[in-house]
C-alpha cells in the first residue's frame, strides 16, 4: 500500500520519541511505500481535484540521517491508500484550511485518518463535554469574572487555550495569587479569548495518564507523564517523566464507553488523557506516547496501528 504521511517537517522529528516516526517504521516493516509532505502541499485544482506535492520517503535504519526523501512530485490523494493527517497543533487557520482540502480529497474517494471532520468537530479540550459523567469540574469561558467565580467556587484550578498542545500557557491558579489578575487577562486576552478551566486534581501527582485507543479499542497500557519536582504540568514537553503501567479498572471504563462513539466519527486513534479518575482531554490531531509504552511493556503499539489501518484500506 502507499500511505501518505501529512506532518510537519521530517527533519524536525525527535525519531527517539515520535510516534509518526514508530508508525513510519512498522508501515515500512510491512512492505508499504511511504510519502510525506507538510499541509502547506496540500492544494485543489478545478481538474485534478485535491493534490499534495509530496516525495517518496525511504527509511535508512540510521539513527541520525534516518531518511532519504525522493523527487517532489504533484500527486492525488486518491491515489493513495491511506492519508495520516499527522500534524501537530497549534490547531490554526492553516490546520484548519487543511482539514477542509482533505474533506473534499474524502469526498474524490480518499481515504483520510483521523477523519478532516472528526479533527474539527473534537476540539481536544473542548470535547470532554460530550462526556460529562467522567469529567471533573470544567468551565470554558472567555471572560474574567466568570473565571474567578469559578475559582472562589472550586479552590484550585488550572487554566489552558483551547487550540495547545505539551501544557503550553497551562497556569494553576488559587484564590489568594498574587498574579491572578494579570494571568487572566493574559491568558483572555483581556477576555477576547476563550479558555478553559478545570478544578485542579491533586491526583496528577501520580501521572496524567495518556490512554490510546486505536479503532474503537484502548491499548492496555497508558503512560503516566509524572511532573518533575515544583512543576504542574506532566506533560512530557514540559519536562514530565513517562510512566507506563497497565490500565486501572476506571480507565478501561472510561476508554471503553469512548472507543465506540469515537470509532463511528471517524477517529483511528485517539489519546484520551485521564487525571485520577477524570477525563481531562481527548487528543485526536497527533497522539503520542507509542515509543514510551513499547519501550517499557514490550507492547507494540505501531503495530497494532498500523494493523488497525490496512484493515481500514482494505
Amino acid at each position: 500500500m502507499d500511505f501518505l504521511v501529512v506532518a510537519d517537517p521530517l527533519a524536525s522529528f525527535k525519531i527517539y520519541k515520535d510516534s509518526t516516526f514508530a508508525m513510519m517504521v512498522e508501515a515500512d516493516r510491512r512492505g508499504h511505500a511511504l510519502w510525506a509532505c507538510e499541509p502547506g502541499d496540500l492544494a485543489w485544482t478545478q481538474d485534478g481535484g485535491v493534490v499534495a506535492t509530496c516525495a517518496p520517503v525511504t527509511l535508512t535504519g540510521d539513527a541520525t540521517h534516518w531518511f532519504v526523501a525522493g523527487e517532489r512530485g504533484e500527486r492525488p490523494l486518491t491515489a493513495f491508500d491511506a492519508v495520516l493527517m499527522r500534524k501537530d497543533p497549534p490547531f490554526d487557520a492553516a490546520f484548519l484550511h487543511a482539514t477542509y482540502l482533505l474533506e473534499m480529497a474524502e469526498r474524490e474517494g480518499a481515504k483520510v485518518f483521523n477523519r478532516p471532520q472528526a479533527l474539527r468537530d473534537y476540539n481536544e479540550k473542548l470535547a470532554i463535554a460530550r462526556f460529562p459523567q467522567f469529567t471533573a469540574p470544567s468551565l470554558v469561558t472567555s471572560d474574567p469574572n466568570r473565571l474567578r467565580a469559578f475559582l472562589a467556587t472550586q479552590g484550585d484550578m488550572v487554566v489552558k487555550p483551547l487550540d495547545a498542545m505539551g501544557g503550553a500557557s497551562v497556569f494553576r491558579l488559587r484564590p489568594d495569587d498574587a498574579n491572578l489578575g494579570a494571568i487572566l487577562e493574559t491568558i483572555t486576552d483581556y477576555g477576547q479569548r476563550t479558555i478553559m478551566a478545570q478544578r485542579y486534581l491533586p491526583e496528577i501527582a501520580a501521572g496524567d495518564k495518556r490512554i490510546l485507543v486505536i479503532d474503537g479499542e484502548p491499548v492496555p497500557y497508558c503512560l503516566a507523564r509524572i511532573p518533575a519536582a515544583g512543576e504542574t504540568r506532566g506533560n512530557l514537553a514540559a519536562g514530565g517523566r513517562g510512566v507506563a503501567q497497565p490500565l486501572s479498572p476506571r480507565d478501561w471504563e472510561i476508554a471503553r464507553t469512548l472507543g465506540p462513539q469515537l470509532k463511528a466519527d471517524g477517529l483511528l486513534l485517539v489519546g484520551l488523557d485521564v487525571i485520577g479518575d477524570c477525563l481531562t482531554e481527548v487528543n485526536v490531531t497527533s497522539p503520542t506516547c507509542f515509543v514510551e509504552i513499547t519501550a517499557q511493556t514490550g507492547f507494540a503499539v505501531a503495530a497494532r496501528f498500523v494493523a488497525a489501518l490496512e484493515l481500514r484500506c482494505t
